[in-house]
């Protein structure tokens, strides 16, 4: 069974890695579905655990990509981004 630190760690690194996209719609889309996945999932127990968090790895791995990948074809910011720096 793996230890808490570990999960959470992983849960940590997805969220990390999801607000580095540049899109909006994607970053929030990806942190909402990690969050909702988490949660979803928290009272799973026993072998289930290592295939979810298995998945949970690739799913960092598609996302990394996804962030290179939506750095190459950058697009100006939605205004509703401009209107959250502006009211901070």
């Amino acid at each position: 069974m793996l230890p808490k630190t570990q999960i959470l760690g992983l849960y940590k690194l997805l969220l990390r890695e999801a607000n580095k996209f540049s899109s909006y719609n994607f970053r929030n889309y990806a942190l909402r579905k990690i969050r909702d996945n988490f949660k979803e999932n928290k009272s799973i127990k026993g072998d289930n655990i290592e295939l979810y968090l298995n998945e949970a790895k690739r799913n960092l791995e598609v996302i990394k990509r996804q962030v290179i990948i939506g750095r190459m074809y950058d697009t100006d910011k939605l205004v509703i981004e401009h209107e959250k720096s502006m009211k901070r």
